[in-house]
């Protein structure tokens, strides 16, 4: 569910960007959500996570930038840095840090060898620097109405790629099981 509410911004974001066709008003907007995503959080959970506070505080950062100088290049540059800081994150949490920060974040749902969440935490590194680069492609390579297309669908079907490859990844090597397939057939000894 909050995977879901963290798109709610980006979406009412091209919405209006696609009804008015002004950057400037979706870019007040998206603050705006941003602002209303954090409150609902704290509401709905009593805290705020770190990765929120940082997309919002990149958002009011960028987003007034944005406003204040009528460049939208501010607006169009925070996705890129929000996927690089996350790429620094992970990789200086693996080469400096005793702790690994994936596994911090997930290590209770799942548990895998070190290596494994070393694997991980490489993997999804380079997807978020991809993720960042394809961003400044499309943003100073492709319109505007692109460029926000891209916001709205290349996020979500980016993370989804890392999901299904990780996915592969953990069962390829045994690290998780499929989940067996329920037979809706009736055994045919419970036949009277």
């Amino acid at each position: 569910m909050k995977q879901f509410a963290e798109y709610i911004p980006i979406a009412i974001f091209a919405g209006v960007y696609f009804y008015t066709r002004d950057i400037f008003i979706s870019t007040a907007v998206l603050m705006a959500g941003m602002l209303l995503q954090v409150i609902f959080e704290f509401a709905t959970t009593k805290s705020v996570s770190k990765r929120t506070l940082f997309i919002f505080a990149m958002v009011v950062v960028l987003g007034g930038l944005t406003l204040a100088f009528r460049n939208e290049a501010f607006i169009q540059w925070k996705p890129t840095l929000v996927n690089w800081a996350f790429c620094i994150a992970l990789l200086a949490g693996h080469y400096f840090s005793k702790q690994n920060f994936l596994q911090k974040i997930l290590g209770e749902q799942i548990q895998l060898p070190s290596h494994v969440w070393k694997n991980l935490t490489l993997g999804w590194s380079l997807g978020f620097f991809i993720a960042g680069a394809l961003n400044l492609i499309v943003a100073f390579y492709f319109s505007m109405d692109f460029w926000v297309s891209y916001k709205l669908i290349g996020g979500f079907a980016i993370t989804l790629v890392y999901i299904i490859i990780t996915m592969i990844y953990l069962l390829k090597g045994g690290y998780i099981e499929e989940p067996e397939a329920t037979d809706s057939k009736s055994d045919p000894a419970d036949v009277k």
